[in-house]
């Protein structure tokens, strides 16, 4: 037990030393205050051309200016669906007296992390992700870290665990940052609001039978959770990636060319069923939580967790098993 604290301990020395891991959070702590002040002037500008604050009369507005954007002819078909969707959703919302985005920390936290998802999380995890072994090779460490008597699988395995250290760090440290970054403007209160979840659509119709309050808090709590599932499955694609390439420049060009890939696929194609099988397509796992309608059918939580769970087994897979047969003395 002690030499594998020990291994994964030195892994994540490191990681630490190589800077990276400051970089992500100066990346960070630089951004999200930008995110905030852009919230902030967002809603300034709606309450100045509203002329009001109250939410319902802004909550109605946005329902009428989706409507509107419905009577457009250029408007793919999947795109309305998803916007008549949202509009039931909203309606459902101001129905029964719930305002879905009151200002507070707690609500740009719960906002951030479902925009988060799908591009910005997973870039700052195949930063430091993308070249913990290829890292290896290119600053010639790789002789002098298999000379150790300990076995291959052992070394590589110690990586691992402290990779999925650090991305657990990583996600606390921006929920953390946003909170008290965001805080300063929208305050702090707003961990008790109301929340709804549990909205399902069924052939073009919000089904809401499931849907039931949870507090704000726990919502939070359950989309960090699962946002921190769809990082752990790019931090294992990364993984194996690194493994596979010895440059770290290549390594992490990859990791963000298929995420970028994936999030356009998604929105250029999304009649391409296919699509579902990818990990990429399948990141936005809080969407289900919010009730957010995929545009590719025939997608759903356990689907998706399925589907992330097999590409991040088969990614370990191909990563020990390079790794321990490679000559990568060579």
């Amino acid at each position: 037990m002690r030499n594998w604290i020990g291994l994964v301990y030195n892994e994540l020395l490191k990681m630490v030393k190589k800077k990276r891991v400051l970089v992500v959070l100066l990346i960070t702590a630089v951004l999200i205050p930008i995110f905030t002040y852009g919230e902030y002037r967002s809603l300034q500008n709606t309450v100045e051309q509203m002329g009001t604050s109250d939410w319902r009369s802004l909550l109605q507005q946005r329902i009428i200016d989706a409507q509107n954007r419905l009577s457009s002819s250029r408007l793919p078909e999947e795109w309305k669906q998803q916007i008549k969707l949202n509009i039931q959703q909203q309606q459902y919302y101001l129905d029964h007296d719930i305002n879905p985005t009151a200002p507070g920390a707690p609500t740009f936290v719960r906002g951030f992390v479902e925009e988060a998802v799908s591009l910005f999380l997973p870039l700052l995890v195949v930063v430091v992700a993308s070249d913990i072994v290829s890292s290896e090779h290119s600053a010639g460490t790789i002789k002098l870290l298999l000379t150790r008597p300990v076995r291959r699988w052992r070394i590589l395995l110690s990586k691992y665990l402290a990779l999925l250290l650090l991305v657990s760090f990583i996600m606390t440290s921006t929920a953390v940052l946003g909170y008290l970054i965001s805080g300063v403007i929208f305050g702090y209160g707003g961990w008790d609001m109301p929340v709804f979840t549990g909205f399902q659509a069924n052939g073009g119709e919000l089904n809401t039978e499931s849907v039931h309050l949870i507090p704000q808090w726990q919502y939070i709590l359950m989309g960090y959770g699962l946002a921190w599932f769809s990082c752990i499955a790019v931090a294992t694609l990364s993984f194996m990636v690194s493994v596979l390439v010895r440059s770290t420049a290549a390594s992490i060009g990859i990791m963000m060319a298929a995420l970028i890939s994936g999030s356009l696929l998604t929105q250029l194609a999304p009649t391409w069923t296919a699509l579902k099988y990818l990990a990429f397509t399948n990141l936005r796992l809080t969407d289900y939580l919010s009730g957010e309608p995929s545009m590719i059918e025939g997608m759903t939580l356990p689907f998706s967790l399925t589907i992330l769970g097999l590409w991040s087994l088969v990614g370990l897979v191909v990563a020990f098993t390079v790794f321990v047969r490679r000559d990568v003395l060579a």
